[in-house]
């Protein structure tokens, strides 16, 4: 998601977050849950990180249920 400079902008700018919160908060529940909420609210961006991951669209969007 932040190899693509608009998309980071864009994320950064509407989740609040810094890249340091960012990074240093990938293991929490409330930073992966907002990053979810973010692919989730842009298509496009959820079809390119689920295919960077490997993984379906559908299956990504539902790991935002599981949290």
């Amino acid at each position: 998601m932040l190899g693509d400079a608009s998309r980071a902008e864009r994320f950064l700018s509407l989740t609040g977050l810094t890249p340091d919160e960012l990074r240093t908060g990938l293991g929490d529940p409330a930073v992966q849950g907002a990053v979810l909420e973010f692919l989730c609210g842009h298509e496009a961006d959820l079809i390119a990180a689920a295919e960077a991951l490997g993984m379906s669209p559908a299956a990504l969007a539902a790991t935002r249920e599981k949290l």
